[in-house]
């Protein structure tokens, strides 16, 4: 090096592997799923009560660490309430959620490692090393699904049929709690259009 020359550091690109490893399945319904989703005006909102205690009790039910109330984004999942986890949101991709949605019933996966649609999942392969999934999807008044209540565990295991009849009426009580949170924007900007058109 010559001398009064300045040592630069060098940096090495990163590159992300190729999602293909990732495929989900995508509804047919996907453009109208959305739509109806972004209609509730839920995305990226602060935590709720409500559905706070949803997930608690879905978790505390099914005998859980984790409990996550799931909306499905066009790419990302992204979380409205959890329990035992702390993240916000996750690249679809990475999403056991996607395949809930495809179904309007409950979705089980007594051992994700075993399942080759899930065992290179970074959550299972690796991070939390997740084994056990069950999601209820949440179905809107038209049968679009919004994203799911789901509980996770690091091990492996299945469902009692009173816990799995459990976890669908949560769904059920998230959609209605979905509803009215909807039905009440709806009222207060209703009320405020009318308001400042009475102050002229």
């Amino acid at each position: 090096m010559k001398k009064g020359a300045v040592k630069t550091k060098r940096t090495l690109p990163i590159r992300w592997g190729k999602p293909s490893k990732f495929r989900i399945p995508i509804p047919r319904d996907e453009k109208q799923r959305l739509a109806a989703l972004y209609r509730y005006d839920i995305l990226d909102t602060p935590p709720e009560r409500n559905f706070d205690s949803l997930v608690r009790l879905a978790a505390h039910v099914c005998n859980t660490p984790v409990g996550i109330m799931v909306l499905i984004d066009s790419d990302r999942q992204w979380f409205k309430a959890k329990t035992g986890l702390r993240l916000t949101e996750t690249p679809r991709e990475f999403a056991f959620c996607a395949h809930t949605i495809m179904k309007r019933g409950l979705f089980i996966v007594s051992d994700l490692c075993r399942d080759n649609r899930f065992a290179v999942n970074p959550f299972v392969a690796s991070g939390p090393h997740y084994r056990f999934y069950a999601g209820a999807p949440l179905i809107t008044p038209d049968n679009r699904a919004l994203g799911t209540i789901c509980v996770i565990d690091n091990a492996r295991r299945t469902l009692t049929n009173r816990q799995k009849e459990d976890l669908m009426a949560l769904s059920r009580l998230a959609m209605t709690e979905l509803e009215l949170r909807y039905t009440l924007i709806g009222e207060r900007r209703g009320r405020r259009r009318i308001g400042s058109t009475q102050s002229f």
